[in-house]
């Protein structure tokens, strides 16, 4: 069974690496055609009618596997102030709970996202006739899929130990 759970944390590292990298290579795109759109704007005086377009479908990219590689972590979005006042016990009870409705919200993510996908595969952007409706939202199922599994890595392995944060304090 270690052998097993080594093998599935180290395909979740290879996992979580490639979200990194490609919520990574989708915001460092969106901050360079940002600026490229107003340079074209303003300077040229001849606005480009790509970067923005562009830019919003590299969110969607950014969105749905930096969640994902967030998640991972535990450094997603999340209020406890209600739960942080909770005994052990019922703190655990609500850690589970919530792990549970993130099965959910990722299951929801895959099937319907991939319906989306489906039912918009054949529409085309305005700006980029060349690029299917459905590719531009794969981010969501796929993004569910990989959530779906870090949430069975946490489930059944426990999160990765995380480095202490450089930008921290020192007790």
């Amino acid at each position: 069974m270690a052998v097993l759970a080594a093998r599935y944390w180290q395909a979740m590292e290879w996992a979580y690496l490639v979200c990194v990298w490609v919520a990574g290579t989708a915001l460092v795109l969106i901050s360079a055609i940002i600026p490229w759109a107003v340079f074209t704007r303003y300077v040229l005086n001849s606005a480009a009618s790509w970067p923005e377009t562009t830019a919003v479908l590299l969110t969607v990219v950014l969105t749905f596997f930096g969640a994902a590689a967030c998640y991972r972590l535990g450094l997603h979005m999340n209020v406890t102030l209600v739960v942080d006042m909770l005994p052990d016990r019922l703190r655990r009870v609500a850690d589970f709970i919530v792990e549970l409705l993130m099965v959910v919200m990722a299951l929801f993510m895959v099937v319907y996202g991939i319906r989306l996908c489906q039912a918009t595969w054949y529409n085309t952007i305005a700006e980029f006739p060349f690029l299917s409706v459905g590719v531009v939202y794969s981010p969501i199922p796929l993004g569910g899929a990989l959530t779906l599994l870090f949430i069975i890595e946490h489930l059944t392995i426990g999160r990765p130990a995380r480095e202490a944060d450089p930008h921290l304090p020192v007790e």
